[in-house]
């Protein structure tokens, strides 16, 4: 993806400390909840669980965490209900952001999320003020490539719309619910695939002062630390993180 390595992102959350890591357990299984209670508990036949469930496991998540998980949403165990809000908003330099949440409690959310926009010098906007610069596609990332070209002709094969070659990963682009179905397909043709997911790509990204982009990236690891937030998205330039 033009402007940033997503894997490089992948490769710093893993390499977090046992309390973040955790945390990022605690956001996977509330994906898997949500999912669950919308399509059911069978893998087999919910394609989108099947996602999350890859994506627990390249995050080392434990298989018991994972059943759980799945226990709680079907009924099998007590858990909570959680509903998908989106924020949207401005960062420095007119950068734009976009905020998915899962909460149980949307005003402490709302709060949360507005506090780390407006400490770091950037403003919540409302629904609709950034995301008409976004597009919702798939992205399927790819490390130990040896031949990126081969890989390239066969994700076009399989429908892809965009490959973006990194210093160490491939970037599939495909349209929004084709993902997991590229996933499989390049697993099969024995490529090692550590991430696929939807994801809002911007249609062009922003360069920002060194000063400002630090306190971008503020604000950025700010909301990604919220127990709420899921995801972040924005269109700014960043160094990838070693």
């Amino acid at each position: 993806m033009s402007g940033h390595s997503k894997w490089h992102n992948i490769q710093a959350k893993k390499g977090k400390t046992d309390a973040a890591r955790g945390k990022i357990f605690t956001k996977i299984g509330r994906e898997i909840a949500v999912c669950v209670k919308a399509g059911g508990a069978d893998p087999n036949t919910n394609s989108k669980l099947r996602d999350i469930i890859a994506k627990a496991k390249q995050n080392n998540m434990p298989n018991d965490n994972i059943d759980r998980s799945i226990k709680k949403a079907s009924g099998e165990l007590a858990g909570v209900n959680y509903e998908s809000i989106t924020y949207e908003g401005y960062g420095v330099g007119g950068s734009a952001v976009i905020v998915e949440c899962l909460t149980d409690n949307k005003n402490r959310t709302a709060g949360d999320v507005r506090h780390a926009f407006d400490k770091h010098g950037g403003a919540m906007g409302n629904n609709g003020c950034v995301s008409y610069l976004f597009n919702l596609k798939g992205s399927v990332i790819v490390v130990d490539v040896a031949d990126a070209e081969t890989l390239m002709l066969d994700a076009i094969e399989e429908g892809a719309v965009d490959v973006v070659e990194d210093e160490d990963s491939v970037e599939i682009i495909t349209e929004a619910n084709e993902h997991g179905k590229m996933r499989e397909a390049l697993e099969k043709k024995g490529y090692n695939v550590v991430s696929a997911e939807t994801a809002q790509i911007p249609d062009m990204y922003v360069d920002l002062t060194p000063e400002n982009q630090a306190k971008f990236q503020r604000m950025i690891d700010s909301l990604e630390d919220l127990d709420d937030v899921q995801e972040v998205y924005h269109n700014v330039n960043l160094p990838d993180e070693e």
